[in-house]
C-alpha cells in the first residue's frame, strides 16, 4: 500500500494534531496509508545529541522516507512569517535528494499552526511551497470545492490547511480546521493514486 509521507515539526502540540488529522484524510482514500515522521529539534548550542528516537510522538524521517512516499506533506509552527528552523534545517540537507529527483512528479501540500489569525500563516505556507517546487513536486492546495473554506472562522486556506491556537496556545483544531485538514489529506492521497 503507498504511503503519504506527513513529515512535520511541533512545538506546543498544534502543528503534530493537525498532521494527525491529515493523516485520517489520507486514509479515508482506498489504497492510501499516512507515514508520520517527525524532525529533531535544533539549538545554536548543542552539548547533547538528541536521542536517535523521539521519547513519543512520531519517529524521527529519513531520507529514504522520501524515496519510499507517494506524496508529501509538510508541516510547521509560524515563526515570523516562515517555517520554524528545524524543518528548514532538515530541508536544506536534501541536496542528494534534489540532485537525484527523488520528490519529482510527487504531489505534495503544507500545513501550518498559529497564534494568532493573522499571525503569517499564508506567507508561512508559502514559504513552505518553495523547496517542494525546487524538487520538482506537484504542489496542491485546498480548492475552494470544498465549502469549509469560505465559511470557517479559524484555520484554513487555499495554501492549505491552517490552525489558530489562540492567545493560550490551544493544540486542538476546531472542527472546520479538522476538516479541512482531512481534506488536504484526502488530495494528496487522491492524486498520488492517479498518478500510480
Amino acid at each position: 500500500m503507498p504511503d503519504i509521507l506527513v513529515l512535520y515539526y511541533s512545538r506546543g502540540g498544534s502543528v503534530a494534531r493537525l498532521a494527525r488529522q491529515v493523516a485520517r484524510g489520507i486514509g479515508e482514500v482506498d489504497g492510501m496509508q499516512a507515514r508520520l515522521r517527525t524532525v529533531p529539534p535544533v539549538a545554536v548550542v548543542t552539548e547533547t545529541a538528541a536521542p536517535p528516537v523521539p521519547e513519543d510522538g512520531a519517529p524521527y524521517v529519513d531520507p529514504r522516507d522520501l524515496e519510499e512516499c507517494a506524496g508529501l506533506l509538510l508541516g510547521s509552527p509560524t515563526r515570523f512569517g516562515n517555517m520554524a528552523a528545524p524543518l528548514k534545517h532538515w530541508l536544506d540537507g536534501l541536496g542528494a535528494q534534489w540532485a537525484s529527483g527523488t520528490l519529482a512528479g510527487k504531489p505534495a501540500a503544507v500545513f501550518t499552526s498559529t497564534a494568532t489569525q493573522h499571525g503569517g500563516q499564508e506567507s508561512t505556507l508559502l514559504t513552505m511551497m518553495v523547496p517542494l517546487l525546487h524538487h520538482g513536486c506537484l504542489v496542491a492546495g485546498i480548492p475552494f470545492t470544498e465549502p469549509l473554506l469560505s465559511t470557517t472562522r479559524t484555520g484554513g486556506t487555499p495554501y492549505g490547511a491552517s490552525h489558530v491556537a489562540g492567545a493560550g496556545d490551544d493544540p486542538q483544531p476546531s472542527d472546520e480546521e479538522a476538516q479541512l485538514a482531512r481534506a488536504l489529506g484526502r488530495r494528496v492521497a487522491t492524486i498520488a493514486a492517479k498518478l500510480a
